[in-house]
């Protein structure tokens, strides 16, 4: 599945009525979620249930009427996510949270499948033909949309941003794959002082965009509260707060996008660590510092450029990877401040490269006796097998600088 992302121009009264439309969204998908709550145990609502309920409040409600028919059933599946998310986490026994669905209150998107827009047959141009009143929309972008036959575009999403409105869409098509330059093997250890090691001894700087970011982010923070409430001014002061996260977000993609591809073109076997993001963050020394890197993202562009590339990718568990000598394998033990890996073999290492070196080891050992290829790795999630509805919150873009 491939999302093109495009930046929609139109007027005031098209973008007040997108914000109709998505307000709309959000309102089926709590009155879905209360609908499933105030169910008796035995009357079993499941997601045809939910889609039936819909139709429902399309004669109850004239507004929800006026949004495409598709698009509400896009918005109940939004909340059976929710519950068959919850469901799956106390039969799975997932400690902590089970995540309850909880209603909404910051809806900024409105998803429609394969009615209620059309196509312009040579501009990029999109009309919306609900009666929202939200008309043809011009497409501002680099990607040529007419290309791909307009049924294989699955979903069509207008979402909101701090910078403007955009629209995506959903295409069902063949990942393109392309040659790899070389052969090599890497591993990877990701860390806070460097982005990553690599077992080669290469260090890739950390950028720290938040951290750079963050005493103009404050300032704006600050301005917001400096305007009255309910006015203008304090509304411009949230756009612009807004823009400025925004703005961090967009490059720990891009950077992200950028080292992932990088690696995965140079090699066909690429091992990092499975790391336990949400519970690192949990230490609320590091947790900023963490976030800020975006570990979990890296991962995600990995196994989406391992499938472009046909590299294999590894996920190994990465105890002791700091400790034992990537030499000899005797356990060298030492603290966090040691930088150094020193031991009586003679081996001598940047502590980082030592476990990158460890790390590569590890998923040598893991690939004895595979064939083929695994762009997916060993026990990993994969951004290609996600849901259209999970892929809310994420633009699975590559850049065409890259």
């Amino acid at each position: 599945m491939l999302v093109l992302e495009y930046k929609v121009k139109g007027n005031k009264l098209q973008y007040q009525a997108i914000d109709e439309a998505i307000r709309t969204t959000q309102f089926i998908r709590n009155k879905a979620i209360r609908y499933w709550m105030d169910a008796p145990k035995e009357a079993n609502i499941n997601k045809v249930a939910l889609n039936n309920y819909s139709t429902a409040l399309r004669k109850e409600f004239k507004f929800v009427k006026e949004l495409n028919s598709m698009a509400c059933q896009s918005a109940t599946e939004r909340a059976w996510s929710a519950i068959d998310r919850f469901y799956s986490n106390r039969q799975t026994k997932t400690p902590s949270k089970k995540g309850y669905p909880r209603f909404q209150k910051d809806n900024r998107s409105v998803e429609y499948k394969t009615s209620g827009w059309s196509l312009h047959p040579r501009k990029r141009r999109i009309t919306v033909t609900d009666k929202k009143g939200i008309g043809e929309l011009k497409l501002l972008g680099k990607w040529d949309i007419h290309t791909y036959p307009v049924k294989s575009i699955k979903r069509v999403r207008l979402v909101k941003k701090a910078d403007g409105y955009y629209c995506q869409f959903a295409i069902q098509t063949e990942l393109d794959t392309e040659p790899r330059v070389a052969d090599g093997e890497l591993g990877l250890d990701v860390g806070l002082e460097f982005f990553y090691s690599d077992s080669n001894g290469h260090h890739e700087p950390n950028p720290r965009f938040l951290r750079k970011a963050e005493k103009s982010i404050k300032h704006a923070q600050r301005q917001i509260y400096k305007k009255e409430k309910g006015k203008n001014q304090r509304r411009k002061a949230r756009q612009r707060y807004a823009r400025k996260h925004l703005k961090v977000s967009r490059q720990r993609h891009e950077h992200s996008k950028r080292l992932a591809r990088c690696v995965c073109k140079a090699n066909a076997l690429v091992v990092y660590e499975d790391l336990r993001v949400k519970n690192m963050v949990k230490n609320h020394c590091l947790a900023k510092s963490i976030n800020d890197v975006s570990w979990g993202l890296f991962r995600l562009w990995l196994e989406y450029f391992a499938g472009k590339f046909d590299s294999k990718i590894v996920a190994v568990n990465p105890r002791m990877t700091s400790q034992k000598c990537s030499a000899c394998g005797t356990t060298v033990k030492k603290s966090l401040s040691t930088r150094t890996h020193k031991c009586s073999c003679g081996c001598e290492l940047q502590r980082d490269v030592n476990a990158a070196k460890n790390i590569l080891n590890l998923g040598k050992q893991a690939t004895v006796g595979q064939t083929g290829s695994n762009a997916t790795g060993l026990a990993t999630s994969t951004l290609l097998g996600e849901t259209l509805v999970e892929q809310a919150a994420r633009v699975k873009v590559e850049s065409p600088c890259l």
